[in-house]
């Protein structure tokens, strides 16, 4: 059975859903010798089931997918409407049906996972059911939860799951925080990554602003089996990122990185843009119902190449990222960390 003890570059591919982590990019990771994640947010149950079946096609190694945990119900419907009006004030567009529940085929996905015997399934905005963790067990799974905090890791080890992605708040995207309404724990993540280690004994992934072998290394003599990086790969030539998003990341222009509930309801850290300048105030801490009112503006502004109106999704060391094969990237982090560990 899969552990991340069994890893030759413990460097591991984060699942960033939206279409950065392709099947190429889950594949060249694999093949390198690590593990990389099919992101399963956003997409059908069939769209999932068959990029899970490409990449088994393409490569015998281990590799994962990520599911979203269901939200709680719409709370505060005025506040959703309020921001779609000043949208479509601005937009001039329309803007589909604002529905209460909307819980992205979880059920569905189970089944596509547990059909498919994905060998390791990571879940992110909270912890799967008892009756899941119990299913995919039987099939073979190695489950991770994403946790953001000591409250969430305790929690987690007691639904089960087999190891803990520990989310730093230097992390590019969404916090994986299991509430959407609240603010999320600035704790840095080394000191995080201590404070669980020291409640939980299940294996631990250190994810979030990771971009150099020294962190790699300091992180791992901190109690990490495993490292977690995702806008460290956005600019990797298998990487889904629009061009507009890879570009962003290196233009002077883009200075700094923010948390904003703008572009989805949910805090996720971002390059300040116009589209947070003029809206990261009023968006409402609905989710996922901010991000269907924008997904259509992100849409239009990825095939007008216009960074102002994308979510530019990037932890604190974007500036790192490079160009090249994710497999050249991992690589490359991988000799820096082991002549770090080498130092130490």
């Amino acid at each position: 059975m899969f552990t991340l003890n069994n890893l030759e570059i413990p460097i591991l591919a984060a699942p960033m859903a939206g279409g950065a982590s392709t099947p190429n990019l889950v594949v060249a990771v694999a093949d390198a010798g690590s593990l990389g994640f099919l992101a399963g947010g956003y997409k059908t149950p069939q769209a999932l089931a068959e990029q899970v079946f490409d990449v088994q096609q393409r490569t015998e190694n281990v590799f994962g997918v990520n599911l979203f945990v269901p939200q709680s119900p719409l709370t505060d419907r005025g506040a959703v409407l309020a921001y779609r009006d000043a949208l479509a004030h601005e937009y001039k567009t329309a803007f589909s049906e604002i529905v209460a529940e909307d819980d992205d085929w979880f059920a569905e996905k189970v089944a596509v996972v547990i059909e498919y015997q994905v060998p390791v399934v990571s879940f992110t905005f909270g912890l799967p059911p008892a009756d899941v963790v119990t299913r995919m067990h039987a099939a073979g799974s190695y489950l991770i939860a994403t946790v953001t905090s000591v409250e969430e890791a305790l929690q987690a080890v007691k639904r089960g799951v087999d190891a803990l992605c520990v989310q730093g708040p230097e992390a590019g995207g969404h916090r994986a925080t299991f509430q959407t309404q609240g603010e999320p724990g600035a704790l840095a993540l080394g000191e995080l990554l201590t404070a669980i280690r020291a409640e939980a004994a299940l294996p631990l992934i250190a994810a979030g602003g990771i971009h150099s072998g020294e962190q790699i290394a300091a992180l791992l003599a901190t109690g990490a089996e495993a490292i977690q990086l995702g806008t460290a790969l956005l600019r990797t030539d298998e990487s889904g990122a629009t061009q507009a998003h890879k570009d962003a990341l290196v233009e002077s222009r883009f200075t700094e990185t923010v948390i904003t509930r703008a572009f989805s309801g949910r805090p996720a850290r971002a390059l300040l843009n116009a589209f947070i300048v003029d809206h990261g105030d009023n968006a409402p801490s609905e989710y996922p119902q901010v991000h269907h009112l924008t997904k259509g503006l992100r849409a239009d502004a990825a095939r007008r190449g216009d960074a102002d109106g994308l979510a530019l999704w990037a932890g604190t060391g974007y500036r790192a990222a490079t160009a090249g094969s994710a497999q050249s990237v991992l690589k490359a982090l991988w000799v820096e960390a082991t002549a770090a560990i080498a130092r130490r």
